[in-house]
């Protein structure tokens, strides 16, 4: 898959070939493993704009701007003449330069292919939208996030069922509800906030952070559940509209009369209303729809102004019934709520002129207007009262509504603590003329009823690809929205029990005040401030569901993981979702044909209840597990509080209604089953043990099917270790640093291996293999181990290299100590092997991690109070500089370690803008860390590095000498040494002496240095020198602690037995060493010059890697001498093998004078990822 970035940038910026110009010369002997993308360029008078097309991981959701994507052509181009990265420059077509590294992804976006483009698509603008340069995204918390939260989450239950749940609930078992809901969203924003903010979320939602955190079958699964959630909340919000339609706007334009029915018949007709408009009116929206989608956006923010001026007449209308409440009467006869309809006077009768006289209600009850007619036993029992509806919040009447009234359906709605005279064997007579209960009500129903109005809490993850800085403002929005709804709710659940009569709120559809909608009685200045404003807005999220969910669909049908589910993806040609929004109409339909808002108000709680449970489940498992990549920027998340929110979710369903709940999950463990299982062959073992081993065949399988996601990507390690005679380890501080390195988990193999045949030494393997495992149970160490015998320890370290591992249950790097006694003769096989290993693990596409002077690593039991971990970031080869400080900080050894990163800029480098960038690029890996740039100028080549690069080539020759006999030996290396001192003592006898001479080793004879002697030379311009002699002898074993530094160089030699090589070198008495030879004076710059007959002999490709180690080292020396740890990244070995030796001095140069040092060697592949 492949993706486009666009970078622009103006005449004076450089390109990124420019950038890397100056850079070229370390790693050696890596092939390039592929091409990785193409670049092509337009430029204009104003400006430059490169488009490149990155090569990703087959995952359209994201691309790897990092490892193999530059162009072939450019790297061929691009020549690397500067001296500072000379080590570097064999790797630059695999490893890129941080600077062009960090100048692509500073201009990095990914927008997701929205609204926009379609709306253009239609307004034939797309070819010249593609001619302009792709705008960043610019909605921030406030509009992107925090409006459309509000406008999802507040809706249809809010203005068509909030009083009647507090009538039917009490005040304190509303609150319940309400409390145990929204803490329910909030939970599950925390989590959702935790997965969005572990990197880039493109567009996708819900969906997107499911499915890529808990894998395709859950992400199916709750996908599609989230899709009919969306569903039917469409076909909720349209049945909402219609209710307002008919019952209080143009209750006339029923086609199915409703005057003169009464009971089921009366419910029928309504219900049956309900359905044709909702058929009418989904028609309409989804024409709507598909005609075009830029009608809805424009339209947003009317729906959106709707609901916040409706909620607004709500809290003005209560602070007036403190001041002076409404008129609205309620008429009760006996306890008992009449329906305001067809009377205008709540009295029997009235005082006149004429005398008393019968009114419109005695008329109903009443067979004749007559003071003497027969009338209603109830009616002629009890005496009319007229009370206030809406008695005001300084009334008291809250102390009525705190407790619940659940009625049966049929029931009626009567006034508590009010007295009625009435028989226990009377029949109920004219009950249409009361107000009655339409459904049995009961806590849980209630519960099922309310929870859609907290539902929408996902539109601002929905749009993240279109936000500025969705890692911010994705937390920030979406826990302000849900706090802000949660008070509006909470409030007006004490409001509306403080203000209105309980008779009022228990009359769902406001029969006993006019036919008013209940909520407008109590709004500010006119109830039709209400009714129209949340008719509009229902109207309106019944149009954005019908937006988003076949948009939803389409994303899960092109991902491909329901097969049946494909032809959903296909759409218009601007990418509108036309099948999918079919789909979506029909499903729609059928939750209009239920044609009850409280019937179909717990189908869709069911869906979005368990699409939260999902997400607060994959955020608990993130952090559980401890995956590398979860590093969420929002801290205040904890997997208690996940489990918390999906146990929430979880008890809510079964509450809401249980037999929903199990048909919901029904439907997900069938859509998971499928996916899972589609076209898969099921194998059943024997028993527990034999199901045990088909999993772990299963699962084996499964890593074969291709390598990992880099954000699935950590350490899976091989550690080579030596064992000693008796087969103990030798670097048991090895394991110890595995063990810090396993804050990834994941997979550890400890080989070893041993020379010889497996038949002769199956008991040395067997006790080595006793001895590694004592081991790691001692460093507390999980994984397993390996011994491996051939005839040589070359090939046996390749055979553990090559087979560890099962299937697709490998190794991906390898931790190996540094040869420290690699300068002893008799140890030149020790890095030979080293150096094979290098090459086998680049073969191999293994990342290689190479500490030196392991003896100094912290064991487990240390703890460092203070310090830093500091990364020299030289080159990219898949960030696992980046990734192991992370690693290491997880443990308690390293915990309070602080992270510096070093990256070095070049001459023609913008250092600030560098800082900025790679400051950027931490900010989206979720890394806290310091960040320096150094910069290291071109400079002319000194001549110590030209003493040091001669001193290091002669050494080499004589290596090459140990093949020859003894007489021959001795003319050449002879030759070699007369030559060089020779020369050195013409241009500057008095400056330097060198002495080499071959001398028999004597039996007993001393293996020890000798000490320092002072000699005097009349013809040294130095007063009272010192000559130091270095004696090298090839059985002399090199001290680690003690490393030879830049500032006194020496030659060691590597000869047969019984040959030394002397060394002297010329120093003051106080210690310091003599500049190298004509370095004092200006003349004796000239000398340099002069000294051409040595110098002009030596391979400049050394001379230049040896500028770049000494250069490197000097910096790092200045910048991380006190370090706790120095990582690095390792340089590859020449590809040619006749300059192998000098690889080694290369690298003991660049880490000299370093006490712990981790050289880092990339796999080929990228390790970490900004992306979620």
């Amino acid at each position: 898959m492949s993706q486009r970035f666009t970078v622009s940038k103006s005449d004076g910026d450089r390109c990124s070939s420019d950038i890397q110009g100056e850079v070229n010369q370390l790693f050696e002997g890596d092939e390039p493993t592929t091409s990785g993308g193409g670049g092509a360029g337009r430029e204009d008078a104003a400006s430059t704009e490169v488009v490149v097309v990155m090569k990703g991981d087959n995952n359209p959701k994201e691309s790897s701007p990092f490892i193999n994507s530059s162009d072939v052509a450019a790297e061929k181009s691009q020549q690397y003449d500067g001296k500072n990265m000379a080590l570097f420059e064999e790797e630059m077509d695999t490893s890129p330069m941080v600077s062009s590294l960090l100048s692509s992804l500073a201009n990095y976006s990914n927008l997701p292919q929205g609204s926009k483009e379609h709306e253009e698509a239609e307004n034939n603008e797309a070819e010249s939208s593609r001619k302009k340069p792709v705008k960043a995204p610019q909605l921030g918390t406030l509009m992107g996030v925090y409006l459309p939260c509000i406008q999802n989450i507040f809706g249809v239950i809010l203005f068509l069922r909030m009083t009647w749940l507090v009538g039917i609930g009490g005040v304190i078992g509303t609150f319940v509800i309400v409390f145990i809901c929204c803490t329910t969203t909030m939970l599950t924003a925390i989590s959702m906030s935790a997965i969005a903010t572990n990197g880039v979320v493109p567009a996708g939602g819900s969906y997107y952070m499911i499915s890529r955190s808990l894998g395709p079958e859950f992400g199916g699964a709750v996908g599609i559940c989230f899709y009919l959630g969306t569903t039917f909340a469409g076909a909720m919000y349209i049945l909402g509209a219609i209710e307002l339609l008919l019952i209080y706007i143009a209750p006339k334009a029923a086609i199915f009369p409703l005057e003169g029915l009464e009971g089921a018949e009366a419910e029928a007709a309504l219900l049956n209303n309900m359905r044709v408009y909702g058929t009418i009116l989904l028609t309409s929206m989804a024409t709507v729809v598909f005609v075009g989608v830029k009608y809805v956006n424009k339209l947003a923010l009317v729906f959106l102004a709707c609901v916040i001026l409706s909620i607004l007449a709500v809290y003005a209308g209560v602070i007036k019934t403190g001041i002076d409440a409404p008129d609205f009467p309620v008429c009760l006869l006996g306890n008992r709520t009449l329906v305001w309809k067809k009377f205008d006077v709540c009295a029997k009768t009235i005082e006149s002129a004429n005398g008393t006289v019968t009114t419109q209600l005695w008329r109903m009850f009443c067979d004749s207007p007559f003071l003497n007619a027969t009338c209603d036993k109830y009616f002629a029992d009890n005496n009319v009262t007229r009370v206030q509806g809406i008695p005001g919040i300084t009334s008291g009447i809250l102390t009525e509504n705190l407790f619940g009234n659940y009625y049966e359906k049929g029931d009626l709605v009567a006034k508590t603590y009010v007295d009625s005279v009435e028989g226990v064997d009377d029949p109920l007579t004219n009950s249409n003329r009361y107000v009655l209960a339409d459904i049995t009500s009961f806590f849980t129903l209630l519960v099922g009823i309310y929870f859609p109005s907290v539902t929408g809490i996902m539109a601002g993850s929905n749009r993240s690809g279109d936000l500025r800085d969705a890692q911010k403002s994705i937390p920030i929005g979406t826990i302000a929205a849900i706090t802000t709804t949660s008070a509006v709710y909470m409030s007006s659940v004490i409001m509306f029990g403080a203000c209105i009569e309980g008779v009022v709120l228990r009359d769902k559809f406001g029969e006993g005040v006019n036919g008013n909608l209940v909520i407008g009685t109590l709004a500010w200045p006119s109830p039709w401030v209400i009714v129209i404003g949340s008719f509009f807005s229902t109207c309106g999220a019944g149009l954005q569901s019908l937006t988003g969910a076949p948009r939803l669909m389409q994303a899960i049908a092109k991902d491909s993981i329901v097969p049946a589910l494909r032809i959903f993806g296909h759409g218009k040609a601007n990418g509108e979702p036309t099948w999918s929004l079919l789909l979506t109409a029909c499903i729609c339909e059928s939750g209009i044909l239920i044609a009850s808002l409280d019937a179909v108000a717990p189908i869709l709680s069911m869906f979005f209840l368990m699409c939260y449970m999902f997400v607060n489940l994959a955020c608990a498992l993130q952090t559980l597990l401890r995956t590398p990549n979860w590093r969420p920027r929002f801290k205040f998340y904890h997997w208690a509080l996940s489990f918390l929110g999906m146990s929430l979710c979880l008890t809510l369903m079964f509450i809401c209604s249980w037999y929903y709940a199990i048909v919901a999950m029904v439907i997900a463990g069938s859509i998971y089953k499928y996916i899972e299982f589609a076209g898969a062959e099921k194998e059943w073992g024997d028993g527990i043990r034999g199901l045990s081993l088909s999993a772990a065949r299963f699962a084996l399988m499964r890593l074969e099917e291709g390598p990992p996601h880099t954000k699935n990507w950590r350490p899976q390690l091989l550690v080579l270790v030596n064992t000693d005679a008796e087969q103990n380890v030798e670097q048991p501080r090895l394991l110890s640093l595995t063990n810090q390195l396993k804050a990834g988990k994941g997979l550890t193999i400890v080989g070893t291996a041993l020379e010889g045949t497996y038949l002769e030494n199956s008991d040395r393997a067997q006790r080595a293999e006793q001895a590694l495992h004592k081991l790691m149970e001692t460093e507390k160490l999980k994984g397993f181990c390996q011994v491996t015998v051939s005839s040589n320890l070359r090939d046996a370290t390749s055979h553990l290299l090559q087979a560890s591992g099962l299937g697709g249950l490998r190794h991906n790097a390898v931790l190996v100590s540094w040869p420290r006694n690699w300068k002893q003769a008799d140890e030149h096989q020790t890095w030979r092997n080293f150096i094979e290993l290098v090459r086998e693990t680049t073969a191999a596409h293994l990342a290689l991690l190479v500490p030196k002077n392991i003896a100094a690593f912290p064991s487990n039991g240390e703890r460092f109070t203070e310090g830093h971990i500091d990364v020299w970031w030289i080159v990219h080869d898949g960030g696992m500089l980046m990734l192991l400080p992370f690693l290491l900080r997880q443990h308690k050894v390293w915990r309070k370690c602080k992270m510096r990163i070093f990256t070095v800029a070049q001459m023609d480098d913008n250092s600030i803008q560098m800082k900025k960038d790679l400051t950027t690029f931490l900010y989206h890996l979720r890394i806290d860390a310091m960040v320096e740039v150094v910069e290291m100028h071109d400079s002319d080549i000194s001549a110590y590095t030209y003493e040091k690069t001669l001193v290091m080539e002669q050494r080499s020759q004589i290596l090459k000498q140990i093949n020859l006999t003894k007489t021959e030996r001795e003319r050449e290396i002879q030759s070699i040494t007369d030559s060089s001192r020779g020369s050195i003592r013409r241009k500057n006898p008095a400056a330097v002496t060198i002495q080499l001479s071959v001398t028999e080793d004597q039996p007993g004879g001393s293996k020890e240095e000798k000490p320092e002697e002072e000699s005097k030379s009349a013809s040294s311009p130095v007063s009272s020198p010192a000559q130091v002699q270095l004696i090298h002898d090839n059985t002399t074993p090199t001290s680690p602690a003690t490393p030879a530094t830049p500032l006194t160089p020496a030659t060691e030699g590597a000869q047969t037995p019984g040959q030394q090589v002397q060394m002297t070198w010329t120093e003051k008495c106080d210690g310091e060493p003599a500049k190298p030879p004509g370095a004092a004076t200006p003349e004796g710059i000239k000398d340099i010059f002069n000294m051409k007959p040595e110098w002009e002999n030596l391979n400049q490709s050394n001379v230049r890697r040896m500028h770049t180690a000494l250069r490197l080292n000097e910096v790092i020396i200045k910048k991380s001498s006190e370090a706790k740890l120095v990582l690095l990244n390792m340089p590859g070995p020449p590809k040619n093998r006749t300059g192998d030796e000098n690889y080694m001095e290369f690298l003991e140069v660049l880490t000299d004078g370093l006490n712990r040092v981790l050289l880092v060697r990339g796999g080929g592949r990228e390790v970490i990822t900004i992306y979620s």
